[in-house]
């Protein structure tokens, strides 16, 4: 089963709910309302895609693959995957991804990446975002925090347990600042040990304006 057909629909479904919802909507409900609706299309399998080949003459000294760079920000994510910026899919959504803030989502049959972010300046502790991108009845942590210095960024991860699907019980979420802003991360995957590594992944090519 292919689930790329999906994405325009899904997508348009997203922002309808968010821009019904008007500009004073509470950033957790918004958040809630995407994932739903997001892992209410997620098909139980889906169709590899056969590999592209790369002509020599298109290579270039950095690997693009699985890289995401928009609002002066880069990060790493799966080369079979792609974000999406829920809030621009839509050109008359009242609030749209800016460097101040904004919402990424990227999914296959079996995961799904959230990531969010707000104009924080000054701000060391990360822990709010993560508390924000953490559903309330559906996302639970787990285990013992671990907080981390990496490349003079504060970072906090957690292991989670979810409700929200039954596909995906398990994942992971982090928060963490770079610069004048605070990140959030998240991501549902079909077993326990997925997560910590693809947020590694991620946060080891990730870059921001400073």
């Amino acid at each position: 089963m292919r689930y790329r057909p999906l994405l325009p629909l899904i997508f348009i479904m997203v922002a309808c709910i968010v821009t019904a919802c008007g500009p004073r909507q509470d950033p957790q409900e918004q958040i809630r309302q995407i994932v739903a609706a997001t892992l209410a299309a997620v098909p139980r399998a889906t169709a590899t895609p056969p590999p592209t080949p790369v002509p020599i003459f298109t290579a270039t000294p950095i690997d693009l693959a699985g890289l995401f760079c928009e609002y002066q920000f880069c990060i790493g994510h799966p080369v079979d995957m792609a974000f999406y910026d829920v809030s621009a899919v839509n050109s008359n959504q009242a609030n749209p991804s800016t460097y101040q803030t904004g919402l990424l989502a990227s999914y296959s049959g079996n995961l799904l990446i959230q990531l969010i972010w707000q104009f924080s300046p000054g701000t060391a502790d990360p822990s709010f975002l993560l508390d924000l991108i953490l559903e309330d009845g559906l996302d639970t942590a787990t285990g013992t925090p671990q907080v981390r210095l990496i490349r003079d960024m504060n970072t906090i991860y957690t292991p989670i347990t979810t409700t929200a699907t039954t596909v995906l019980p398990f994942g992971g979420a982090a928060a963490w600042t770079c610069g004048d802003r605070v990140f959030a991360w998240k991501a549902y995957t079909p077993d326990e040990a997925s997560a910590a590594s693809l947020f590694d992944s991620a946060l080891g090519r990730f870059a921001c304006k400073q």
